[in-house]
């Protein structure tokens, strides 16, 4: 007997897929969106330290992410994208569409973590487009005006400092709950672990943004899993005790929360969802690392090939798609001005390209490209890429479509292959050299920063970022300044952050005092000496200056026998 088959089964029977029935298999509401979706949401989230072997779905034997697997299932995948070995560089290569040499963040800290003034980013564009911005997280592109989120063009932010919790610049009493982060500027105290407070604060936006009907470009950057290991004992019993693991496994919840949020409040469709990592893995190497060689900071493959989710479903990108074409974080900002049609700049130069094509399956190459991947210094050549071709520090050559774990090195094979990407990356170096001497300044003397809070993490000079870096030694450093207001400025010069209330000769945080008795501040041609009384917190200066001016400032503490003791750590600006 003839039995009317339901649509669903018909599709079964004759091996059809949503992707081939495009349009006609979707409700007219749907049908609507996906033909005229209008201006995507975009959620950007990046993860600090997590490698491509951190995830279940690429094969992880210990850590389970069921929400990043589910968003692997959903997505458009680029699997030989690459970003800079560490940190920073990535964030601002993401932000800025251009190299680390060109923008000037190629370091963690020494001064070398700020994209230069007039640079615009991603968050100024879309704002100029008139999208909302926010920020929640990690920045790590300068703590001080103009390079914080909210002087690059975020409309709300909540961060901490530096490069993490715990860092030199962060609030000194953090431990990653119930901590104090910046809001817009003003330090305030957040419930709960940094990760939810992050998704939390998001949602919040995103919901409010909703409410006002207008399109928004959202970023949660979290310092996850980051150095220091600090997660609930559950998240690492779930990966055999392994707390770098147990925090991504924290941060996936994190994910599924964020998903059914999105469900809830019908963002999902029309959002743009992007998930990616900073770097190589920092740990889970040596359980897993996906067949490569490397891990953070280093240029072989692991330290800077990282997944890349694509997802929007109004646009009918939410099935999946690997694309195995040579990306870049630099490539990121053009693809999304593209994807969500707005315009780049006049004054902005990318040297990443967009990815738009690829993505929605109009092309299945990019022109040919070679990359330099490089960060801190040009003292040991990094990394070119060209198709399949790596030549790591211009001595090994591989081809990872045979060699993907770079265990032969090729280079005395291939002499062609080598002269050419000698000869780009020489091209290279001549065109960034020049720029390295460029001079950032930090602004003093401004309303939207009252009171200018100056780091070691921050200053020119000695590596002395994080508490353990100025243990057992003398370190000092340099601000470059730039007044922006003429008039008096008060200069305290600390040994120790002024809300510890810890006296320099004390200890803090396992790091012995020192026998403070006097102190001396270099500013531009000013030398000022302060004698210190055992009981002093710190030694204050008071000098007048005039708008423009661009002074140097260093500072030194000394002992009563006038020993050199090291720079002050923590130095406080405020105009009068």
């Amino acid at each position: 007997m003839y039995r009317k088959m339901k649509r669903r089964d018909f599709i079964k029977r004759m091996g059809l897929g949503a992707a081939s029935l495009g349009l006609a298999g979707l409700t007219p509401r749907l049908q609507a969106a996906r033909s005229k979706p209008g201006r995507p949401n975009v959620i950007l989230v990046l993860t600090d330290d997590q490698g491509y072997g951190d995830l279940s779905c690429h094969g992880n034997p210990l850590l389970k992410t069921p929400n990043l697997d589910k968003l692997h299932a959903e997505s458009v995948r680029f699997t030989d994208y690459h970003v800079a070995p560490m940190c920073t560089p990535t964030r601002g290569e993401l932000l800025t569409g251009q190299q680390a040499f060109r923008n000037g963040a190629v370091f963690v800290c020494q001064g070398k973590s700020m994209p230069r003034r007039g640079i615009p980013t991603m968050a100024e564009m879309f704002k100029s487009g008139g999208y909302a911005t926010g920020h929640f997280g990690k920045w790590h592109l300068g703590d001080n005006n103009p390079y914080r989120p909210q002087d690059r063009g975020f409309d709300e932010t909540v961060h901490h400092g530096a490069w993490g919790i715990t860092s030199m610049a962060d609030h000194w009493g953090n431990d990653y709950n119930d901590d104090i982060y910046e809001h817009n500027g003003v330090r305030k105290q957040y419930k709960g672990y940094c990760t939810d407070v992050w998704f939390d604060e998001a949602m919040k936006w995103m919901s409010a943004r909703r409410k006002a009907k207008q399109p928004f470009l959202c970023y949660i950057p979290t310092n996850v899993p980051h150095w220091p290991h600090i997660v609930e004992q559950k998240y690492a019993a779930m990966c055999k005790g392994n707390r770098f693991l147990g925090m991504i496994a924290q941060f996936d919840e994190n994910m599924g929360r964020l998903e059914q949020f999105l469900k809830k409040t019908g963002l999902r469709e029309n959002t743009i969802m992007i998930f990616m990592t900073d770097n190589g893995t920092a740990g889970g190497h040596r359980i897993f690392n996906a067949g490569m060689r490397g891990h953070k900071t280093q240029y072989y493959e692991g330290g800077h090939r990282v997944p890349f989710f694509l997802r929007w479903p109004a646009a009918g990108l939410d099935k999946p798609r690997d694309i195995d074409e040579l990306t870049h974080s630099t490539d990121v900002l053009p693809t999304l001005l593209d994807m969500c049609g707005l315009k780049k700049p006049a004054h902005a130069r990318f040297d990443g390209v967009t990815l738009g094509g690829l993505i929605k399956g109009k092309i299945d190459k990019l022109n040919d490209r070679k990359i330099v991947i490089q960060y801190k210094d040009f003292r040991r050549p990094g990394v070119v890429l060209w198709k399949k071709w790596r030549l790591v520090h211009d001595r090994e050559l591989y081809n990872i479509a045979d060699d993907p774990g770079q265990k032969t090195n090729v280079i005395k094979d291939y002499p062609d292959v080598l002269k050419a990407m000698r000869d780009h990356h020489n091209a290279w170096r001549t065109e960034m050299t020049p720029l390295q001497k460029e001079i950032n300044t930090i602004s003093i003397g401004v309303e939207t920063e009252p009171e200018t809070f100056l780091c070691s993490a921050n200053w020119i000079g000695s590596y002395a970022d994080s508490w353990h870096n100025i243990r057992g030694g003398v370190k000092n450093g340099y601000w470059d300044l730039q007044v922006e207001k003429t008039g008096k400025y008060t200069i305290e010069v600390c040994g120790w952050p002024k809300g510890s209330g810890v006296l320099p000769k004390d200890k803090l945080r396992g790091i012995p005092g020192r026998p403070v008795a006097g102190a001396k501040l270099k500013l531009g041609d000013k030398e000022l000496t302060k004698k210190m009384a055992p009981t002093d917190l710190w030694a204050t200066f008071t000098v007048n200056l005039t708008k423009g001016d661009k002074p140097r400032l260093q500072s030194w503490f000394n002992s009563a026998e006038g020993k050199d003791l090291g720079g002050s750590y923590f130095v406080y600006v405020t105009k009068t």
